[in-house]
């Protein structure tokens, strides 16, 4: 591998688009570029970060998956900003906190509440995960135009995927307390890569955005996912967002 190839994701400058989905799944990564890319080409698989490159309706565009949690969410973006990449969207599943969310929903973030460690090492918790604002009104414009089902407010990173079940947690009360604290503070859902992503874009002066889809049922009622919808709303909305965002670009 040459000198100036990333270390973890195993890419090189110019070798991606400016452009770029992040899905968690490596498998996912594949299965978008495959499904939705034209000409499709594959850039690196190293560990949890598999690259891809394609077109989508003339635009250049990228997809990287970037592993579960925020810890190796936040390499793979570090390392996509070194290469040249300016624009993200986290496309990937989340939990309802909002009672009122079905499987299948689509949900915009406009920030994360930074219930995650690694976020804090960056900067101090009072620091705000926001998404990148003209990311987010692209990703609304698309979800409308495409008339998906879909939600925008506050979302919510954790560390640990189990602690959604009550049962499982030391103190499920406590638990219980703090996901109805979190719905009376008009959170939507909750996933695990989003507060870090939103704030490196904002330490890093690139444009971070995140659409989810909802799986399963509300956190207080156990969280079980009982559905996992096709993701193809969830990607086409992606995309469409960042050939918008690409457009407006263009035309300044």
């Amino acid at each position: 591998m040459s000198d100036d190839r990333e270390y973890h994701i195993g890419i090189a400058p110019g070798e991606m688009p400016r452009l770029v989905l992040l899905p968690g799944d490596p498998q996912r990564a594949r299965t978008i570029a495959q499904t939705f890319f034209e000409r499709p080409e594959e850039v690196a698989h190293r560990r949890e970060y598999w690259s891809f490159r394609g077109e989508y309706r003339g635009v250049e565009v990228g997809v990287c998956s970037t592993g579960i949690g925020c810890p190796s969410a936040a390499i793979a973006i570090e390392e996509l900003v070194r290469v040249g990449c300016t624009h993200f969207i986290r496309v990937g599943t989340a939990g309802a906190i909002d009672p009122t969310l079905r499987a299948g929903d689509l949900v915009i973030f406009t920030g994360a509440v930074r219930d995650d460690g690694t976020s804090k090492q960056y900067v101090p918790v009072e620091y705000p995960a926001v998404a990148d604002p003209d990311v987010t009104r692209a990703l609304e414009v698309a979800a409308r135009e495409r008339g998906a089902r879909y939600r925008v407010g506050i979302g919510h990173s954790k560390d640990a995927f189990y602690s959604e079940h009550p049962d499982l947690v030391a103190d499920p009360e406590v638990m219980r307390s703090r996901w109805q604290v979190l719905r009376r503070a008009n959170v939507i859902a909750t996933e695990m890569e989003s507060a870090v992503l939103f704030v490196l874009g904002q330490l890093r002066r690139v444009h971070v955005g995140a659409v989810c889809m909802i799986i399963g049922e509300p956190v207080d009622r156990g969280a079980k996912i009982v559905e996992k919808p096709p993701i193809d709303a969830l990607v086409t909305v992606a995309l469409d967002a960042l050939r918008l965002v690409a457009t407006r670009n263009t035309s300044h």
